[in-house]
C-alpha cells in the first residue's frame, strides 16, 4: 500500500497526507484506552471536495477509512486500523454563518463544540448541546456518535439539534442535505442514517444546527439527598416545579463524590455526608423568577424530606465550584489509576437497583475494587467507573464488563447511553439490540458501503478492526 500513500501525497501534498509512520502519535488512538495503532496514513482534507476525492480513491482500492474528530470518544469508535487511513476532519473548521432569524448555525465538521457555542452566544442565541469535552470535541464527532451530555434533560441528544447534513459516502458521492427548515417532510430524512452511526455509513463534513434563544438567567443548586429514591422524588418535583426551566439534573452517589472530592482536593459545598448528591440547573428569561422557582423547589423538597441540605450559587465562581467535582473525570488517572469506564442507560425506576447491584457485585468479585457511580439521571444515563488497585495496568476488564453489562441487560437497560458502541462494546451490542435489529443494520451497511471500508470492525459492522 506504500504506492497508494505516495499517490495521495503526490495529489494532495504533505500538508494533507502524512505517511502513517510519520504521523503524530495522538492520531493513533482515542480516549478508549486501546493500544495505539499506526495507520497506513493520516489524511487531513481541507474541503468537502477533497474528502470526496479521497474516499473515491480509497473505495477504488478497497482501503479502509477511519474518520476522526476531536478524539474524545471513550468507545474506540475513532481507533485506527493498521491497514487503513485515518481521515481527520479537523481542518473543516469554519463556521459559515448564523441566521438569527431562522435560529440556525452552519458549520464544518471540524469546528470545536465550544467554538460553536461561543459563536451562537455572541449572536444572543444558544446551542443546546453541552458535554464535558466541549473544548476539544468536534461537531462531526458529536453528531456521528449522537452525543448526550449535561443538558439532554431539557434539549435532547445531539440528534435533536440537527436540521441538515452534508455527507460523503464510501464511494465519494456527496449528499447535500443542508436543510435549514424546521419542517421538511419530503420523503426519507437521510440525515438520521449518519447521526449516531459512528462513521459506518458516511462521513459528515458540514452541518446545520438548530439554535435557541439564549436564556439570560441561570440558577444552580447543589443538594444532598438520603438516597436514590429521594433523588428520583426530587427529579419528579423539579420537573413539576421548574417545567421547561430544568436544564440539568446530575446525580453523584457517595462512591463517586467522596472519592473524587477528596482525591482532587475540591471538597464538598455541604456539611456532613449524604446518600446522594444532586446538581440542579435551571435556565429562564427572568432572573428573579428563575431564582424564585429554584428556591420554591428546594423549600418543597425540604418539606417533603427529599433533601437534607443544599446551597444555591450566588455567582459564576460559586456555580463553577458546585460543578467542579462532577466535571472531574479527567482526573481519574491521577486519583485512581487505570479505570474501566461504563456509559449505560437504566430505566429510572430501576436506577436504585442498578447502582446497588453493580457496586455490590463488583465488590464481591474484587473486594478492593473502587466502583464510582454518577450520571445524568434525568435522562436515564448512569456512568460507572471501576478500578481494582492491585491489578495495576492489567485491569480485569472481561470479568468486570460481564458483570456490569449483565446487570444492565437484566434490568432492561442499554450498554450505550451516549458514547456509542465503537470497538470496545461490539461484543455486547446483542445485550441491547435484537438479532433482527442488528441484521437490519448490517443490511443497510451493505447497501451504503458494499466494500466495507468505512470504520471496519466498529459497532454493528462484521469486519475486522485491525
Amino acid at each position: 500500500m506504500s504506492g497508494f500513500v505516495e499517490t495521495l501525497i503526490d495529489r494532495f501534498g504533505p500538508s494533507v497526507v502524512t505517511a502513517g509512520a510519520e504521523s503524530p502519535e495522538k492520531y493513533h488512538h482515542d480516549w478508549a484506552g486501546l493500544a495505539p495503532v499506526v495507520p497506513l496514513a493520516l489524511v487531513r482534507p481541507r474541503t468537502t471536495e477533497e474528502v470526496s476525492e479521497i474516499m473515491a480513491a480509497c473505495h477504488s482500492e478497497g482501503v479502509p477509512v477511519v474518520p476522526q474528530g476531536g478524539l474524545t470518544g471513550i468507545s474506540g469508535g475513532a481507533h485506527p486500523v493498521a491497514r487503513g487511513i485515518v481521515l481527520s476532519l479537523e481542518k473543516l473548521d469554519r463556521i459559515e454563518g448564523i441566521d438569527t432569524d431562522a435560529g440556525t448555525l452552519i458549520a464544518g465538521a471540524g469546528v470545536v463544540l465550544e467554538t460553536a457555542q461561543e459563536a451562537a452566544r455572541d449572536k444572543g442565541l444558544f446551542l443546546g448541546i453541552d458535554i464535558g469535552s466541549r473544548g476539544s470535541c468536534q461537531l462531526g464527532g458529536v453528531l456521528a456518535t449522537n452525543a448526550g451530555g449535561n443538558t439532554v434533560v431539557r434539549y435532547g441528544m445531539a440528534r435533536d439539534h440537527v436540521l441538515g447534513l452534508e455527507v460523503v459516502l464510501a464511494d465519494g458521492t456527496v449528499i447535500d442535505g443542508m436543510n435549514t427548515m424546521l419542517k421538511n417532510n419530503a420523503a426519507l430524512d437521510l440525515k438520521h442514517l449518519f447521526i449516531g452511526t459512528e462513521g459506518l455509513l458516511g462521513i459528515i463534513t458540514r452541518c446545520v444546527l438548530r439554535l435557541h434563544p439564549l436564556p439570560p438567567a441561570k440558577e444552580t443548586a447543589f443538594v444532598g439527598c438520603g438516597g436514590t429514591s429521594e433523588v428520583i422524588g426530587l427529579l419528579r418535583t423539579a420537573r413539576e416545579t421548574l417545567g421547561p426551566m430544568l436544564s440539568s439534573f446530575e446525580v453523584m452517589w457517595p462512591s463517586f463524590f467522596d472519592i473524587m472530592s477528596e482525591g482532587t482536593g475540591l471538597g464538598s459545598p455541604l456539611a456532613g455526608k449524604h446518600g446522594a448528591y444532586v446538581i440542579i440547573e435551571a435556565t429562564g428569561f427572568d432572573k428573579e423568577g428563575t431564582r424564585t422557582a429554584v428556591e420554591t423547589l428546594l423549600e418543597k423538597a425540604f418539606e417533603d424530606g427529599l433533601v437534607g441540605d443544599g446551597v444555591i450559587a450566588n455567582s459564576v465562581k460559586e456555580e463553577r465550584a458546585l460543578w467542579a467535582v462532577r466535571e472531574s473525570p479527567a482526573e481519574y488517572e491521577r486519583v485512581l489509576g487505570p479505570v474501566i469506564p461504563f456509559d449505560v442507560g437504566i430505566p429510572i425506576g430501576k436506577m436504585d437497583e442498578a447502582v446497588t447491584r453493580i457496586e455490590a457485585e463488583v465488590h464481591a468479585l474484587f473486594p478492593s475494587a473502587r466502583t464510582l457511580s454518577y450520571g445524568h439521571i434525568g435522562d436515564s444515563n448512569l456512568h460507572v467507573v471501576i478500578n481494582v488497585p492491585e491489578a495495576g495496568q492489567n485491569q480485569p476488564e472481561k470479568e468486570i464488563k460481564a458483570c456490569v453489562y449483565g446487570i444492565t441487560r437484566d434490568l432492561g437497560g442499554t450498554v450505550s447511553a451516549e458514547h456509542g458502541i465503537g470497538a470496545i462494546k461490539r461484543d455486547y451490542l446483542g445485550y441491547s439490540r435484537s438479532a433482527d435489529e442488528i441484521a437490519v443494520m448490517r443490511g443497510i451497511k451493505q447497501v451504503m458501503d458494499p466494500k466495507g471500508i468505512l470504520n471496519p470492525g466498529k459497532s454493528f459492522d462484521e469486519g475486522q478492526a485491525a
